[in-house]
């Protein structure tokens, strides 16, 4: 009997000592993210060119999400406009006009 109750304490210790490792890892993981500043997101409005279908706001949109940084772009095919929400930490209004001119809609930041 006492054969059976060392192996069965030895994986207790084993568990518990895992345990009690990964909470102060997570614990300090949590606390330099909460220490590291958060980018605030900017929102920039482009005049579209050379939309002309229902389809046009469909490649403008895509092209604009491809640039790393966009977080949402909306498309007004009847204003001819696309307002972005962007992590100006990451890319720039030159860069997101940019992806749309080279898909064939030229961009330019209104205002």
């Amino acid at each position: 009997m006492k054969r059976s109750l060392i192996p069965a304490a030895a994986a207790l210790l084993v568990l518990g000592g895992t345990g009690w490792a990964a909470v102060p890892a997570a614990t300090s993981a949590a606390a330099q993210s909460a220490s590291q500043p958060v980018a605030t997101a900017q929102t920039a409005t482009f005049a579209i060119d050379n939309m002309t279908c229902a389809l046009c706001p469909i490649t403008v949109k895509r092209a604009m999400e491809g640039v790393a940084g966009v977080q949402s772009v909306t498309v007004d095919f009847d204003a001819k406009t696309a307002t972005v929400v962007f992590d100006p930490s990451v890319t720039s209004v030159d860069a997101i006009a940019a992806a749309s001119t080279n898909a064939g809609y030229p961009a330019l930041v209104h205002g």
